[in-house]
């Protein structure tokens, strides 16, 4: 159990940097990146996306207004209920990310090609369980109190 908690660290701090360094190429910060990543496949209100990453509502709408001004996403009218704004990547966004992850891309699904379809299976549920498990974790982190700064 101990190997498998620093092998999750270990993993964890590297997509970190990762998330960092790609970030940094587009000339984003990462949780900005993070919240773009979550928008690719499907828009999201500001609630939804702050349930997702355990940010505030008012954190979000600052990432929302970035990835506008950067030209990475849009606020668009929800089709069913014109009350709701969903965030919408931009294709043009996706096609300038897409070089930054390719090779992360590969490099997991040349991991990935290892195991059995059983494997994948039992893989994919304790992924899903500990980013929800993770996102509660951020979620309680942030209603902590931040030290106070000494001052200079």
């Amino acid at each position: 159990m101990v190997a498998l908690e620093q092998a999750l660290r270990e993993v964890s701090g590297t997509g970190v940097l990762f998330s960092q360094a790609a970030a940094e190429r587009l000339g984003l910060n990462s949780t900005d990146l993070e919240c773009l990543g979550l928008i690719t496949s499907e828009p999201a209100t500001a609630g939804e996306l702050a349930q997702a990453t355990g940010l505030t509502t008012g954190a979000i709408t600052g990432v929302i207004d970035r990835l506008e001004r950067a030209g990475y996403a849009r606020r668009e009218h929800d089709r069913a209920d014109r009350r709701k704004v969903r965030v919408r990547a931009l294709p043009a966004a996706l096609q300038k990310a897409a070089p930054i992850f390719e090779p992360m891309r590969r490099a997991s699904a040349e991991v990935l090609a290892r195991y059995s379809d059983g494997e994948l299976a039992l893989i994919l549920d304790f992924l899903t369980r500990a980013q929800v498990a993770s996102v509660n974790v951020v979620s309680d982190l942030r209603k902590l109190p931040k030290p106070r700064r000494a001052p200079r």
